[in-house]
């Protein structure tokens, strides 16, 4: 796995090569092709929001009982799936056309012609596409070990 915040990947261009240099540079093993890296960059973004939902219970003091993802990472089952695996919470998916959709329901109530109240909007945006739930697999041991081995490489 990759650290994905590492500002290495922030600007655009060969991905898989700044990817395979950056375990290369850690001693870890680089992706043997284009599968291998699609999956270590999926493995890679659920254990960054396993990071980034543990870090937002600490600063709020809250528990999250749920994750929510909307956009176009809906339709990436694995990744769903992979996100509920790491966080050991449900997963929520949907929709796929989250802004497209705020965008209309925001001027259709403008108009009169969508529900007043957020329950209402979200209560037509669940009729139009329906959401789709992941159940946590377990493997919480798993995905410590490997949050403790990528924050001990990225993190100074």
């Amino acid at each position: 796995m990759i650290d994905p915040d590492d500002p290495v990947f922030l600007p655009p261009g060969d991905m898989p090569a700044r990817i395979a240099r950056w375990l290369a540079g850690r001693g870890d093993a680089v992706p043997a092709g284009p599968a291998e890296t699609v999956r270590c960059i999926l493995d890679s973004l659920a254990l960054a929001y396993r990071r980034a939902i543990a870090e937002a219970q600490s600063l709020s003091g809250r528990h999250a009982d749920v994750v929510h993802i909307v956009g176009g990472g809906t339709r990436n089952s694995l990744l769903c799936q992979l996100t509920a695996d790491a966080t050991g919470l449900p997963v929520i998916a949907g929709p796929a056309e989250a802004t497209c959709f705020g965008n209309v329901l925001v001027q259709a109530r403008a108009l009169g012609a969508a529900p007043g109240d957020l329950a209402g909007m979200r209560a037509l945006i669940r009729s139009a596409e329906p959401l789709r739930t992941f159940s946590p697999a377990g493997g919480q041991a798993a995905w410590a070990a490997a949050e403790a081995r990528i924050g001990a490489v990225s993190r100074p």
